[in-house]
This record gives structure tokens, sequence and C-alpha cells, in this order.
């Protein structure tokens, strides 16, 4: 995220900044998808990748395929099933 990456914020500030957006009154948001974004950055991991897994179980995916071995590691250990690409 950019908010890591480009100023320099940990995961914990960049979430708790995100959580801020989404509860916004003015704010338009999947919360589901978000919030599986957001526990996947709080536990190491990129918020997309959270957020990506999510939508592709919502639309009938039963796997989440990935090149990002620390992705599939996390993801996995939450019960999803989740498979390296090499």
């Amino acid at each position: 995220m950019v908010l890591s990456r480009g100023y320099g914020n940990s995961s914990e500030e960049t979430a708790a900044t995100v959580r801020r957006l989404i509860d916004s009154a003015n704010v338009v948001v999947d919360r589901p998808a978000a919030e599986a974004g957001l526990d996947l950055l709080e536990a190491g991991g990129d918020f997309a990748d959270g957020a990506i897994a999510y939508e592709g179980s919502w639309l009938g995916a039963q796997t989440f395929v990935s090149f990002d071995r620390k992705a599939v590691t996390l993801l996995a250990a939450r019960g999803k099933d989740a498979r390296l690409l090499s």
C-alpha cells in the first residue's frame, strides 16, 4: 500500500488509517472485503491479497492461487484453500 511503502507507515498505522476511512459516514465500501484486507495486513501480509482472496471466494472460487509465498502461507493459516504457483 502507498501508506506503508510511500510514506513509511507501519502496518498498524496503515490499518488504523484505513479503518478510520471506512468508518467515515461519507464513504461507501465493500466492508467484508476491506475487513479481509485489513486482517491480512495486520497479520503481516498485503491488504490487496486479503481483499482479492475474499472477493474470489465471494464470486465462487474455491482456491486462492498466487506466486506470493507469504500471502499463500498467511491465507492457509486462516483456513483458506491457498496454493502457491511455482
